[in-house]
């Protein structure tokens, strides 16, 4: 008489989801990613277990923010000596350090505790499209939730269907 009893490892398995923020509003894409990194959209959710997956973030370079906030917002760091105080608005950060922009977005989102850290590090943020090694990583797509071509075909090469195309 067995019986599994507990999560199996299936259930914690991490997987690789990739985002293009292209023309996307800021904060809601990083509450998105944030629920993501944190593993609140698996049914085996714990706040004191990290089961999070990876997120992949191309385009962004090429995110919107709402309202005046492109012209209004400002990003302060000190290094803790007089004087020490930097600022750097938003268009500024957006020219020279895209990936610090979402990076810092989804931090604020994240719970402040010892897991943080951990999330974070599994959130890859690139300006432009090119995601370098992480492309073969990719297993699910935002934009309409399915797996990726590639995967389909690794589990079954018979299934080679044409897309239906969208109006």
């Amino acid at each position: 008489m067995s019986q599994a009893i507990g999560n199996t490892a299936l259930a914690y398995a991490r997987v690789w989801h990739h985002v293009d923020a292209s023309d996307r509003i800021l904060g809601k894409l990083a509450q998105r990613i944030a629920y993501v990194l944190m593993g609140k959209h698996k049914p085996v959710y714990d706040k004191g277990i990290d089961c999070g997956d990876y997120v992949v973030v191309t385009n962004a370079r090429n995110i919107q923010v709402s309202g005046r906030k492109e012209e209004q917002l400002v990003y302060r760091k000190h290094s803790m000596y007089p004087g020490g105080l930097k600022e750097e608005k938003f268009t500024d950060l957006l020219e020279t350090k895209p990936h610090e922009i979402i990076v810092h977005a989804v931090s604020g989102m994240l719970p402040k505790n010892k897991l943080r850290n951990r999330r974070l590090a599994r959130l890859k943020v690139f300006g432009g499209s090119n995601m370098g090694i992480y492309r073969n990583n990719i297993l699910k797509r935002w934009e309409d939730g399915t797996l990726s071509d590639d995967y389909i075909l690794k589990l079954d090469p018979a299934n080679r269907f044409q897309k239906p195309e969208r109006s």
